[in-house]
């Protein structure tokens, strides 16, 4: 299995408080706009490819891709890019679920990237960007799969709170209590 990731600390600096915007060791993190639907979708694919998730599974699934907006930013949530010298390399979004709750999800970060604090950074400013929104709950998911996003969670304090099988593939579910 080879060594447990490492889960870098990201500390962003706030650029712009609307839209929002920060920066974090070379990263630009954003507010999606449309023109980035086409680069925000490859690399959705790209990073769920590479752990062996395929259209059709049982969990993978896209459709919210198709209307960013609506899903999350005029629905009391955020959608984020994070860029490098212009090129999208990590995203990642906040999903209204109820007035208390929102759900994180999207978390992507390109795998030749992965390791640079990027997916700390992203997470960071979710959490961020979850209390500013008045969110006391948060959410999220991922497989069994995907070890670095488990071990990213839980370095932020996110808690297991179950596991579901579909197929093959075990989704872990956690939630994190803000402050």
């Amino acid at each position: 299995m080879g060594r447990p990731p490492v889960i870098v600390s990201a500390r962003p600096r706030r650029l712009y408080p609307e839209p929002p915007a920060w920066e974090f060791a070379g990263l630009r993190i954003r507010r999606y706009t449309p023109r980035d639907h086409r680069a925000v979708f490859a690399l959705h694919q790209e990073c769920l490819f590479q752990v062996g998730l395929r259209p059709g599974d049982g969990v993978y699934y896209d459709d919210d891709f198709h209307n960013i907006e609506e899903v999350y930013l005029r629905n009391r949530g955020e959608f984020l890019v994070g860029e490098v010298r212009g090129q999208i390399v990590a995203l990642g979004g906040l999903r209204h679920v109820d007035d208390l709750t929102a759900e994180m999800v999207r978390l992507r970060v390109h795998p030749d990237l992965q390791g640079r604090g990027y997916g700390a950074a992203l997470v960071t400013v979710l959490e961020q960007r979850a209390a500013e929104l008045g969110y006391r709950v948060l959410r999220a998911d991922t497989t069994v799969k995907q070890r670095v996003a488990i071990a990213l969670y839980r370095s932020f304090g996110w808690q297991e709170v179950a596991r579901e099988a579909t197929g093959e593939t075990v989704t872990v579910f956690f939630e994190k209590h803000l402050g």
